[in-house]
């Protein structure tokens, strides 16, 4: 990066990552309609992080340097994941379940620390548990025309991990930055998603999904400040949906071809962990379609189209305000593609 004062930067770092785990699952049949699951995973993980970051005095990155961060250490993580899950076959029809998870991802060292200006970067970042409880359907109805899974949710998250920058002054008093993580105390999600796929006709199919999340944070400590209140998950839009429509149909020439038709919408989202409202994303549908056409046995062919309303829509970006720099990533614009299969 290069700062106001014509400082240039170098990170140069090596994180070697050592993993070991067991694991195992096993179920057993309660009774004719009553079914227990039960599964352990332990997993032991080592993370070495070497980091030699330089500070370049040069105009360009050669000349002098100043090391900002040089430092060679290792943490180890060991974490125990259970799981337990009942399944109830209410009918022939209809299975109900409820299951509770613990998922883990290991912390590690910023191998972009700046220790000169912030000493704290060298230290490791916790590991992230997170807890998981869910009850659910599947079911079948119309003589098998018609499928519906529906599930509940409820997430608890221990030292939730956030890539985040990092603001500070530099020796020569000017404002920079580097790329830091942190963790989050406590969080908590809770959704609903249903997902259905419908064959009204022998030549049609219908399937699509909605789901619905809430999401925030508990404890979110920042100088000593518990902010919960003021942040937000990035990329958790409240609803989502989407639903896709195909026919299939016997062409004049060649053997079929099927038609399709899908759309999706999600609601606003910020996508970026400082959650700047310049680069928030507005709700916003995406649209598409496809044709597929098979000639015989051996070819086939497809046409196929994406974001055919050609909408404009950010997936990432940074907000560095050292710098005053906005930046923003955005999604494909309308595409276009044709593919030609042989099957031998």
């Amino acid at each position: 990066f290069l700062n106001r004062a014509g400082l240039f930067g170098q990170t140069i770092g090596t994180v070697y990552t050592k993993s070991t785990a067991l694991y195992g699952d096993w179920s057993q049949t309660l009774a004719p309609r009553w079914t227990l699951g039960a599964g352990l995973r332990f997993t032991d993980e080592t993370k070495r992080a070497v980091a030699d970051n330089r500070a370049l005095l040069g105009i360009g990155f050669t000349g002098p340097f100043v090391n900002v961060a040089k430092f060679d250490k290792s943490i180890t993580f060991r974490n125990y994941s259970p799981k337990l899950s009942l399944e109830f076959k209410a009918s022939d029809e209809t299975k109900l379940y409820a299951s509770a998870a613990r998922g883990f991802k290991s912390g590690g060292y910023n191998i972009r620390a700046n220790t000169v200006s912030f000493p704290a970067s060298a230290n490791p970042f916790k590991d992230e548990i997170v807890d998981t409880y869910e009850v659910g359907s599947k079911s079948i109805f119309a003589g098998g025309k018609l499928l519906v899974n529906s599930a509940l949710f409820y997430t608890k998250y221990k030292n939730v991990q956030l890539s985040i920058f990092t603001s500070f002054t530099n020796a020569a008093g000017v404002s920079s930055f580097f790329g830091d993580f942190t963790n989050a105390g406590k969080a908590h999600a809770a959704g609903l998603e249903v997902e259905f796929a419908w064959k009204p006709a022998i030549d049609w199919t219908i399937n699509g999904h909605v789901a619905a999340l809430n999401t925030r944070y508990d404890e979110y400590i920042t100088r000593g400040v518990n902010v919960a209140d003021g942040q937000s998950f990035t990329n958790a839009p409240r609803f989502q949906g989407g639903i896709n429509i195909e026919h299939q149909m016997k062409p004049a020439i060649g053997e079929s071809l099927r038609i399709r038709v899908g759309y999706k919408h999600q609601s606003h989202v910020y996508p970026t962990t400082d959650l700047s409202p310049v680069i928030a994303q507005d709700g916003y549908g995406l649209l598409g379609a496809g044709l597929f056409w098979k000639y015989d046995k051996n070819w086939s062919f497809s046409l196929l189209g994406s974001n055919l309303l050609d909408k404009e829509y950010r997936t990432n970006g940074y907000n560095i305000g050292a710098f005053g720099i906005l930046t923003g990533f955005y999604g494909p614009p309308r595409q276009y593609r044709a593919g030609v299969a042989y099957n031998f």
